[in-house]
């Protein structure tokens, strides 16, 4: 009789401890899998990067012999007996996860920020389901809460949230109505290797996860190419509410945002090193520090979709005693995303970099010139 297979995540270091600056380093992932076959036992399969080299009609195959599977996240572990075959989704880009490795989901959480034409999708996801075909998911509107009845009546086999905010008591219920993938360390802090494998490996498809994950840097790397000015630059990720702009918003190396930034070739600011020992996403810093953000080559930010509006911004905290001693604000290095599908993109998911990531790192270029 087989036991379960185990995956463990493993980022080189614990999630937590990724505050260190990244680099050009790209996250080390690794994943333990023991499987069995009604042939033979199967040996332990490679590790991550060994896994890369596989094609994606390999790992379709095999997906059969992935199950079951025992997955561990924050709340514990996921045992996942058998391939799923509906997939629901919850939170921001787990949905995407499918799409890209050519799975529709029986129903995913709609879109209520950065959607352009109000349907509920943003262009890349409704890109790869034209391109799908099949049943249109079911949008589950999770804008006060978690929609557990709408979610179980899609009657999902797996629900996939490797990277979400689920509270344990979110956790608990869902699990109810079907096996629930969360988020292996912090909430809202999942990196895009790592949401791409756990919700992947639920899935039985790491070797197509491997393959997707060396395509996304390939797009990214190229990108940067056509960017040079970009290279070593030390761009923050912030927030300034301009009724109160005592304290600045820092996103730190635990945010996907600004840990996609560290992943792939942008430098580490004094600032987020500073915030080292943060256990949060996102932290205030005191405006009286200004010196803190001196390094800083790109602030980035979001605004609003009114150029005239960013000008004003840009404008009163160039004329703030504390803000205005920020080079990065003083020259006007700053860049205002909006509240559209660019600004959406920022937040990397599998679908997006791809659409966007060469018209967000033209916008990165622009606001040093």
């Amino acid at each position: 009789m087989c036991a379960p297979a185990d995956i463990t995540l493993n980022t080189g270091v614990s999630m937590t401890a990724r505050r260190i600056g990244a680099g050009l380093a790209v996250a080390a992932l690794s994943i333990g899998l023991s499987a069995c076959s009604s042939d033979d036992d199967n040996e332990a399969t490679p590790s991550g990067e060994e896994q890369s080299t596989s094609s994606a009609s390999e790992g379709s195959e095999s997906s059969n012999d992935a199950f079951p599977v025992t997955i561990d996240h924050a709340f514990g572990e996921t045992v996942i007996e058998e391939e799923p075959e509906r997939v629901a989704t919850i939170a921001w880009n787990n949905h995407e996860v499918p799409l890209a490795l050519g799975a529709v989901p029986v129903g995913m959480e709609k879109v209520t920020w950065g959607d352009d034409d109000n349907n509920g999708m943003l262009p890349w996801v409704e890109e790869a389901l034209a391109e799908l075909g099949g049943e249109e998911p079911v949008l589950f509107d999770a804008t006060d809460s978690i929609p557990f009845d709408s979610i179980a009546a899609t009657e999902p086999d797996v629900i996939l949230a490797a990277y979400s905010g689920l509270t344990e008591e979110d956790y608990e219920m869902l699990s109810q109505i079907a096996p629930t993938v969360a988020y292996p360390d912090l909430a809202w802090g999942t990196r895009l290797e790592d949401t791409i494998l756990l919700n992947a490996t639920a899935l039985g498809k790491v070797d197509e996860a491997n393959a997707l994950i060396d395509e996304l840097h390939a797009t990214i790397e190229e990108a940067l190419n056509e960017h040079e000015s970009l290279e070593g630059t030390k761009p923050v990720f912030a927030f300034i509410d301009n009724s109160d702009m005592s304290k600045i918003g820092v996103y730190t190396e635990l945010d996907p945002r600004q840990g996609f930034l560290l992943d792939n070739g942008f430098g580490t600011a004094k600032i987020l090193e500073e915030q080292a020992d943060a256990e949060t996403f996102y932290v205030e810093v005191s405006a009286e520090n200004p010196e803190a953000f001196d390094d800083v080559d790109i602030l980035i930010t979001y605004g609003s979709d009114d150029d005239a509006e960013n000008q004003a911004s840009l404008e009163a905290w160039q004329a703030d005693p504390l803000l205005s001693r920020i080079p990065a604000i003083a020259n006007g290095n700053v860049v205002f995303l909006g509240n559209g599908p660019i600004a959406a993109a920022a937040n990397s998911s599998p679908l997006s970099v791809a659409w966007g990531i060469d018209e967000y790192f033209g916008l990165l270029e622009d606001a040093l010139n």
